[in-house]
């Protein structure tokens, strides 16, 4: 407020109401990123209280998001076509096209209004396609809710239960994608009790980009078109909202209402003044509404723009002209052209019955000035808007936790692997995932199901962009909260491992990652010290897995009056498939064939599902080791290209077991396995469970056929990998794990197929129903 004070000082004159309204949504978290601009003193103490170390952070994201890709690109990647300076991370696919991905969150809007905060969520992200001339042809979609057993009476009057979130997020994704037409394709569902006021939605979108196509640059005299949906009410102040934790009473007009078939009729329009050429730059009208689209295109551009706000069509009469300014109504899009094209593209979209109008133009000062039935009722300066933000300089307090490593007996490991495969995080997702149509466009290769059962999820989607290549896109992710309960760095090195390993599992190469938070108030320093340290976990896995950033997105202020969510870091992969016909699956695909375990186990419990079902968090979450992570990584591209692999599945939550038994599941053949045969450290020290049940990162489970076993371990040889024959598929349809001659569980196939499939609806009891 002193600065606006100061600048208007200078200025002469008071602020206008309009110009304050464009200040705040400019300045707010959700528009500007305060947080990851902001020069942190960061303090990280041990256990005892101890302090470990001190240093002064210029920039969460130049020290270490954007430091990551930056260093990469100098150590040679050269294949990123365009990062963090777009609505969407770009990279090159092959000939003229690139591929681009955005993952957005849409966690305040969902916590108000669950069905119309996915809803728009979904809409937005495919919008942030559209405005870097990207064709959407595929959705992902994340989600994190919080604890189906809390009683309706426990909850706070203005917090919507989880179930009633569930359902209606899960209707409110099904509704946009399947209207619009783009397929969903991959993504998770997680549970965790911090989620109950705030659950989390994650919405990404990946399309095909023209690279000859590309345009965004506009220059003084082009004119400005608004096309799409009308504007209207709803959505005002959504970003400042989003830049809060959420009150008692919010108003649900701060969330936009969708509508995907205007969004499809505005998509052809796009893509057809695409393919002509008579587009000069593009962005989608999301947080922030108008004031944000043309103020960053002025900024970008070193220019400025005169608009006429009567110009823009409106819902309501009697609209201010502030709100027309900052409104964040849904389905609209800012286009810019040469005056000598705005005939024609005004056209197009008529064809398409889209409202379009030129509501100003670009102009060499570098100042906004917008008026309103001829009169000039603001007038921003360019520089003031984008540069003027004061820097505020935090305090960030990292404290490790007291944690113990649990003693307890192993007890029946048959029980151990069915309260595994029945837990909710685990367990099968299906009758949400079948909701969403993945088939739409048939362009996907890997579904979200796979195996005989057609009940499995895939470790990734794989997509046939162009229909005249084979060569494909493989998109994945990586989350667990558990990590990051008890320390977010290593939470965040896991999230990107298991991302890759996602990926590579299914035939990806060249991979390039997307981060998104999701965390508590930044502004006590505890919650500040956590998140320095998941940004410090992401540039040393990068770094050290050399896979760049290329887009992102934070949503803070996640707290309510039952406190902050845990901790939350979604990592989202997009790699190249050089030939989709070689994309592999998880399923197991034939009887008496090898299944070989790639890299080593450690006692890492800390923060798995094992635990987690014993009631434990325990302190020995897994670590990354870095040249072993890589080799595995590079044997299992190299043998799915050489087609010597019959399945290949990761190895994440609960471990190896928990891995060959929804490979059995997926597949309907049984296996037998011997843990005396897992290359572990310390085997004789470890104990049976621990090795079945550990969640040890950049490890994967293969199936190879008897006549590969040969040519597969000399690859693993050449390649440096840690590899053993663990077992073999079976003919009876009994998964059997046993220590040399010893017997630890022995379960039918069938048995596991009803854990996994039953646990999730046991645990919902009814919402399938609603669904």
């Amino acid at each position: 407020m002193l600065a606006i004070k100061h600048h208007f000082s200078e200025v002469g004159r008071e602020p206008r109401d309009i110009e304050l309204e464009t200040i705040a949504q400019t300045w707010s978290e959700h528009c500007y990123h305060k947080t990851f601009k902001s020069e942190i003193d960061y303090e990280e103490y041990d256990e005892s209280g101890k302090l470990l170390r001190k240093e002064k952070i210029k920039s969460l994201f130049k020290d270490f998001i954007r430091r990551a890709t930056e260093e990469l690109k100098k150590e040679g990647i050269d294949w990123l076509f365009s990062v963090f300076d777009d609505n969407a991370g770009i990279v090159d696919f092959f000939a003229d096209y690139a591929i681009a991905f955005k993952v957005e969150t849409h966690n305040h809007p969902s916590a108000i209004e669950p069905f119309g905060g996915a809803a728009t969520g979904v809409g937005g992200v495919i919008r942030d396609i559209l405005g870097v001339w990207g064709e959407p042809i595929a959705c992902t979609d994340v989600l994190c809710f919080g604890d189906f057993n809390a009683s309706y009476e426990s909850m706070p009057r203005e917090i919507r239960h989880p179930k009633f979130a569930f359902v209606n997020i899960i209707s409110g994704i099904k509704h946009y994608g399947n209207n619009i037409g783009v397929p969903t394709v991959n993504g998770a569902i997680l549970f965790d009790r911090s989620y109950t006021a705030n659950p989390l939605v994650y919405c990404g979108c990946v399309g095909i980009v023209r690279k000859s196509r590309y345009k965004q640059k506009v220059k003084s005299g082009d004119s400005i078109i608004v096309a799409g949906g009308k504007t209207g009410k709803d959505g005002v102040h959504g970003v400042t909202f989003a830049s809060i934790e959420l009150k008692e009473e919010q108003e649900r007009s701060v969330v936009q209402i969708g509508d995907p078939i205007e969004e499809e009729k505005i998509k052809r329009a796009i893509l057809k003044i695409r393919e002509l050429g008579l587009g000069k730059a593009i962005t989608d009208l999301g947080g922030g509404g108008l004031s944000s689209a043309i103020g960053e295109l002025c900024d970008k551009n070193n220019c400025g723009a005169v608009v006429n706000l009567e110009k823009v069509p409106l819902k309501h009469a009697n609209m201010l002209p502030w709100e027309i300014w900052i409104s964040e109504s849904q389905e609209r899009m800012l286009l810019c052209t040469s005056k000598e094209n705005a005939a024609k593209v005004l056209k197009i979209f008529e064809e398409e019955d889209v409202i379009a109008s030129i509501i100003g133009e670009f102009i060499p000062e570098k100042k906004l000035k917008l008026f309103y039935e001829s009169k000039l009722i603001g007038e921003i300066s360019i520089s003031f808007l984008f540069n003027g933000l004061p820097k505020k300089r935090r305090k960030a307090v990292f404290r490790r936790k007291k944690i113990n490593e649990p003693e307890f007996e192993a007890g029946d490991l048959n029980i151990a692997l069915l309260s595994l495969l029945s837990h909710p995080n685990i367990a099968s997702k299906e009758y949400a995932v079948r909701s969403y149509d993945f088939e739409v466009k048939a362009k996907t290769i890997v579904k979200p199901f796979i195996g005989k059962n057609d009940l499995c999820l895939s470790d990734a989607a794989v997509l046939k962009p162009v229909d005249s290549s084979y060569k494909g896109i493989a998109i994945s992710c990586g989350i667990n909260v558990e990590y990051g309960k008890i320390d977010p760095y290593f939470m965040a090195i896991a999230c990107v491992d298991e991302a890759i390993r996602n990926n590579a599992a299914a035939g990806g190469r060249r991979i390039a990652i997307l981060d998104n938070f999701s965390w508590g108030n930044p502004d006590k320093e505890e919650q500040l010290g956590m998140l320095v340290r998941a940004c410090e976990g992401i540039y040393h896995a990068c770094k050290a897995l050399k896979v760049p950033i290329i887009s992102g997105k934070d949503s803070l202020y996640n707290e309510s009056k039952l406190g902050a969510i845990t901790p939350t870091l979604l990592i989202s992969a997009l790699g190249m498939v050089s030939d989709i016909r070689k994309s592999m699956t998880t399923d197991f695909k034939e009887e008496g064939s090898s299944i070989f375990i790639i890299g080593k186990t450690r006692k890492e419990l800390g923060g798995s599902h094992y635990y987690k079902i014993k009631g434990f968090l325990g302190k020995s979450v897994p670590e990354l080791y870095p040249e072993q992570a890589n080799v595995n990584f590079s044997l299992v591209q190299e043998a799915i290209e050489k087609e010597l692999l019959l399945a290949c599945h990761d190895v994440s939550e609960g471990g190896i077991a928990v891995g060959v038994a929804e490979m059995c599941i997926a597949g309907n053949i049984g296996a037998s396995v011997d843990i005396s045969k897992v290359i572990a450290e310390n085997s004789d020290a470890m104990r049976d469970d621990f090795i079945l049940f550990s969640e040890s990162l950049s490890r994967f489970i293969v199936e190879v056929d008897k006549e590969n076993e040969k040519e597969f371990l000399a690859l693993a040889e050449k390649c440096g990998a840690s590899v053993s024959k663990i077992g073999e598929t079976a003919q009876n349809k009994k998964i059997i794990f046993k220590n040399k001659e010893k017997s630890l569980i022995s379960l039918e196939v069938e048995s596991c197929r009803e854990a996994f499939e039953n646990g999730i609806k046991e645990y919902f009891e009814g919402v399938e129903k609603v669904i």
